[in-house]
């Protein structure tokens, strides 16, 4: 009886979808994040875009602990995105990118064990940014708090890559619209949380790991177009915009310089 119940938290297949592009240096530690899970029902799911350096390289050496890959041109990194949750056939969807890592090898343990315990729809935790060079210094800690529609209005957002979701949300709600360029990971936390008022269950506890960098930080001129964007976001779901939502968001950012993780 005892193991039965244990086997029972392994039955739902979860999807780990990574997008890549050019991540040679980083990619592997991805792959070996999610290969050491404890959890066993594990889609791997790889989503490249054409990289030209040595990605491929470093995927084909890695080819046993992934169960699908596709390299090919894309249209950012939300239609990769878009292309993994297509072809995914868990009953979870988690989005793991290629600069990021899992905290331990038992978050996707804890994360189904959620799934099963409240029946929610979608879940999310705690992040932190560490340095490029170095992956155990803490640059930023994202401790994202409990979800309250009333912050959206506030600025509040969760970490996008500690966000995971059914797959028969993606089915029913869509996927990500990749009219938007970096913020589309903010419109989909508004359309589900917000517009569709799906279930949602917070994880006080890190989950992810991510290498300072990506795109929506990459230069001044991203982070404007982000910030652009954002605004949009409101309107493509026809929801009533706060007036100084421009500022919040940015400024929730701040703090998250200065608090530390208990740890």
């Amino acid at each position: 009886m005892f193991l039965l119940l244990i086997k029972m938290h392994e039955i739902r297949k979860i999807s780990v979808i990574t997008v890549a592009l050019n991540s040679q240096s980083t990619i592997k530690h991805t792959i070996e994040s999610v290969s050491s899970q404890d959890y066993s029902n594990i889609e791997y799911i790889v989503i490249d875009g054409a990289s030209t350096d040595w990605t491929l390289d470093v995927l084909s050496h890695c080819n046993d602990k992934i169960d699908y890959l596709i390299s090919e041109e894309d249209d950012g990194i939300y239609d990769a995105m878009n292309k993994g949750i297509r072809v995914a056939s868990g009953d979870i969807i988690g989005i793991l990118n290629s600069d990021d890592f899992y905290y331990d090898n038992n978050v996707l343990s804890r994360v189904v064990k959620v799934f099963e315990d409240t029946n929610c729809d979608c879940l999310y935790g705690d992040l932190v940014y560490v340095n490029k060079g170095d992956s155990s210094k803490t640059v930023r800690y994202w401790k994202s708090g409990e979800f309250k529609r009333l912050n959206l209005r506030r600025g509040w957002m969760l970490p996008h890559p500690t966000f995971f979701v059914k797959k028969e949300i993606y089915n029913k709600y869509g996927l990500y619209d990749t009219s938007l360029t970096t913020s589309a990971d903010y419109e989909m936390i508004l359309r589900l949380l917000h517009k569709d008022d799906i279930s949602v269950q917070y994880i006080p506890e890190i989950l992810i790991k991510m290498r300072i960098g990506g795109e929506s930080n990459a230069s001044f001129f991203n982070r404007l177009r982000g910030n652009n964007e954002d605004n949009l976001a409101w309107d493509l779901n026809n929801l009533k915009k706060p007036r100084l939502i421009r500022f919040l968001k940015p400024l929730r950012k701040v703090k998250q310089f200065f608090i530390k993780p208990s740890i």
